[in-house]
């Protein structure tokens, strides 16, 4: 097992360039996170002792190895919380080597007395292998993966992030072959964040399974990973060891998590427990894989990945899929939606201008044929609909009742005998006696309203309906404090009928012939005009059509639609027979073309009183 604790005081690793950089900056964040400020933290490829990361005590220094920053140092600043999301894997293994600064009182010293005990008894022949360990210290330095996180989470629990990233790539680097060489370019560019690394084939043995245990699945009970993640491993555990085994491995471990820090003897005592679940000899060295597999006879050689090699590979899938960062959305970024809305304004302008200041714009015939006087019933019609929308605009003055413990207002004598019989106990009086009531008038909501009318041949039948309409809704329009309408036809050309802001004295009639419809520049021509996308105003479009359009003109149509809609006006469509309207408009099929006028006028009354 690789070790993050080194007993022994190897030679210290002098970092140069922009590492030294870097390294001096972790070294500032080190006191933060132990207390201790005789820390050293040294990053550059190949640190950390054969580890992607270690705590040296004798030296008071914690290796990182740069192969896993993923960038170059030059650009790395961890001062800065938010650059530390470049390189999660680097920070997780770095906070969990602080954690074993804060927590690992015991390993080191017990590690250390291992470590000399060891090299001794080599040096006089004493038997045993030269630097190996024993089998209840590796039992108890496995628990101490977990133990050490489960402590720092309890006191610092938005770290969990980086755990799990530490997890992924790092501590389990234990069962996986590195991505790449221990020496790296200088740069420091390494495996891609959030690529689990090629996991070596574990062989399917009671210790091996019980390793796998202690740095995976405690890690879900120490809070680090979840559950749901490590089921398929938990699985092939099960297989290996029983059901029973793994349970009284997994009390060992709820137990390790709330040892002391300085308890050596629980520690020890718990890796000696751990070893005799399994049949192992805690005072010698941990049973190897061939060891196990012979005794059990399983012997014998399969290039094929174990199922505990795949669960394990599974893990590292699944927490990886777990804190993968969120897919950008599929729609344009703010800078480009901000960059359509003005082209859409400039486009929506021009041709405003084309329309309502050259009195028409595109080619072909004019479709208006002439003006009249307006009929007594439309003169009717318009008055009564400036009623209505009078009425639908009014607002009634707010009332805003406020009481105070001093004047103004009105003096409530409840309040002031309440006062004073509080400062006749000697408490702070709090009654608040004056009452004062403010009433302001609410602003009326501007109406804005715009018509658009197909003058292809199907609409023939609407042409006097509408040029009728048009007339009335500008004239009750004007009666309305700030209101604007304004209509216009569209076929191969878009001519304005009644013009914004305007009051007309006569109606404009037009005839409806020929196959073309100009609905882009109709839309657009109105949405300048009268301000349909203004907002804290009462906006509606009116289109007239049956909405059969050539492809270019549908295409556009809809964006102009659902930009309109998206900026809160509402869109009706009106026509006779069957209609293909655009999505988000309200269509209304008309079996009366007299109706028109009243069914616009509801409308416009209706956005009058919900705005």
């Amino acid at each position: 097992m690789t070790g993050h604790l080194i007993a022994t005081a190897p030679a210290p690793r002098i970092p140069a360039g922009g590492w030294l950089r870097l390294s001096a900056a972790l070294t500032e964040q080190i006191e933060t996170l132990t207390g201790r400020d005789d820390l050293t933290v040294t990053c550059a490829p190949g640190a950390g002792q054969g580890s992607p990361g270690c705590f040296i005590p004798a030296l008071a220094t914690i290796e990182l190895d740069g192969t896993h920053l993923g960038h170059a140092p030059s650009t790395c600043d961890p001062r800065r919380p938010s650059d530390r999301e470049r390189y999660p894997a680097l920070w997780g293994v770095f906070l969990h080597e602080s954690a074993h600064v804060r927590h690992s009182h015991w390993h080191a010293r017990t590690a250390a007395i291992n470590a000399s005990t060891t090299t001794a008894s080599a040096s006089t022949g004493g038997g045993g292998d030269e630097g190996a360990t024993s089998a209840h210290l590796e039992a108890a330095t496995m628990l101490e993966e977990s133990r050490i996180e489960a402590a720092h989470l309890r006191g610092r629990p938005a770290d969990r992030r980086w755990l799990r990233a530490s997890a992924r790539q790092l501590v389990l680097a234990d069962f996986t072959t590195p991505a790449m060489a221990t020496t790296a370019p200088a740069t420091g560019t390494g495996p891609e964040p959030g690529t689990p690394a090629e996991v070596r084939q574990v062989a399917m043995t009671p210790w091996e399974a019980a390793r796998a245990a202690a740095l995976v699945l405690a890690r879900v009970d120490a809070g680090v990973l979840e559950a749901e993640e490590t089921e398929s491993l938990a699985a092939v555990i099960t297989g290996v060891l029983g059901a029973s085994r793994l349970s009284a491995l997994s009390a060992l471990w709820h137990l390790a998590h709330t040892t002391a820090d300085d308890d050596d003897e629980a520690m020890l005592e718990l890796g000696r427990r751990w070893c005799t679940i399994l049949d192992a000899r805690p005072e010698e060295p941990p049973p190897t894989s061939e060891d196990e597999e012979e005794e059990e006879g399983k012997a014998g050689e399969s290039s094929a990945p174990s199922p505990l090699t795949e669960a394990i590979a599974a893990v590292l899938i699944a927490v990886a899929e777990a804190d993968a960062p969120p897919a950008p959305p599929a729609g344009p970024s703010r800078v480009a939606k901000r960059a359509a809305e003005r082209d859409a304004h400039r486009r929506a302008t021009r041709a405003a201008g084309r329309v309502f200041t050259s009195g028409g714009s595109g080619s072909g015939a004019d479709r208006i044929t002439g003006t009249r006087p307006p009929t007594p019933a439309e003169q009717a019609a318009a008055r009564k609909l400036a009623r209505h929308l009078k009425a639908a605009a009014h607002r009634e003055r707010t009332t805003t009742t406020t009481t105070s413990a001093t004047p103004p207002g009105r003096l409530r004598m409840r309040g002031a005998l309440a006062a004073d019989a509080q400062r006749a106990a000697g408490a702070t009086p709090t009654a608040e006696p004056f009452t004062q009531t403010t009433r302001r008038h609410t602003p009326t909501p501007p109406l804005r309203l715009g018509i658009a009318c197909d003058v292809s041949g199907s609409m023939s039948e609407l042409a006097a309906p509408i040029a009728s309409t048009a007339w009335i809704l500008a004239k009750a329009a004007a009666s309305v404090p700030d209101a604007r309408s304004a209509t216009v036809i569209f076929g191969k050309r878009v001519q304005p009928i009644t013009y914004p802001g305007k009051t007309p004295t006569r109606v404009r009639e037009f005839r409806a012939i020929g196959p073309d419809e100009r609905f882009c520049e109709a839309v657009d021509a109105l949405d300048a005009a009268v301000e349909l996308t203004r907002p804290e105003a009462a906006r509606l479009l009116v289109v007239v059509s049956d909405g059969i359009f050539f492809e270019e003109e549908r295409t556009g149509g809809q964006q102009r639609i659902t930009r309109l809609t998206r900026h809160g006006c509402a869109v009706l469509w009106l026509a006779l027979d069957t209609a293909v309207p655009m999505d988000g408009a309200h269509l209304i099929t008309l079996t009366n073309p007299a109706e028109t006028a009243d069914i616009i006028g509801r409308a416009a009354t209706r956005a009058l009183r919900t705005t």
